[in-house]
């Protein structure tokens, strides 16, 4: 029997834009200063349990938490563009509000969660749960029995999620998604299995 991977699910730590509810998407946001304590707290947190390799979201603020891990941990890091935020085009750097203002109509697609949406020049949300659930899910695959990380995004480990526990994408999100918490899963031939989420434990003395 071939053992399921070990799946280690990272979001990145605080940005600027986090604190101000702005839409980062693919926007190349960096942490800032608590961001970089998470990172830190994160790494020292699971340097006893290293991962085979560590895989991130090429945005550097994936990165630079992905870099931290994997040198306290001595892993291998590789960048993977799959494991990227949803792109949300023109809403890109506004707040909602600022949606809701410009694009009342798109705004009102867009807290219904239509699977369908897509904001100009973004992904919708069905394309965007595909394709981050078979990046992750490709990952595993190559590593059965193993343990990896996978330093990502807010709205990849909600897909993750929704992925292990069979909620719907339309179903409202009533689970935390917190910067650098240690969220657990396994992946074997039955798909995504949840162990753990939101493990924020480390991160109280970065505050």
């Amino acid at each position: 029997m071939i053992e399921p991977t070990r799946l280690l699910a990272i979001r990145h730590g605080e940005t600027d834009w986090n604190v101000q509810l702005r839409i980062q998407g693919h926007v190349d946001i960096a942490l800032n200063e608590r961001g970089r304590r998470q990172a830190a707290r994160l790494a020292a947190a699971l340097a006893d349990e290293p991962p085979a390799v560590v895989y991130s979201s090429d945005l550097q603020r994936a990165r630079d938490t992905a870099a931290a891990l994997a040198g306290a941990a001595g892993s291998e890091m590789r960048l993977h563009p799959g494991l990227r935020e949803r792109s949300f085009g023109c809403f890109e750097g506004l707040t909602f509000a600022e949606v809701e203002q410009r694009w009342p109509e798109d705004a009102a697609r867009w807290r219904r969660r239509d699977p369908d949406f897509a904001p100009p020049g973004g992904e919708s949300l069905r394309a965007f749960h595909e394709r981050a659930t078979a990046t992750v899910a490709a990952l595993a695959a190559a590593h059965r029995g193993a343990g990896i990380a996978v330093v990502s995004h807010g709205g990849v480990l909600d897909c993750l999620y929704r992925a292990a526990v069979r909620v719907d994408l339309q179903a409202p999100r009533t689970w935390q998604l917190g910067n650098a918490s240690i969220n657990r899963l396994l992946h074997g031939a039955g798909g995504f299995v949840l162990v753990g989420w939101n493990d924020a434990a480390h991160l109280d003395a970065a505050d």
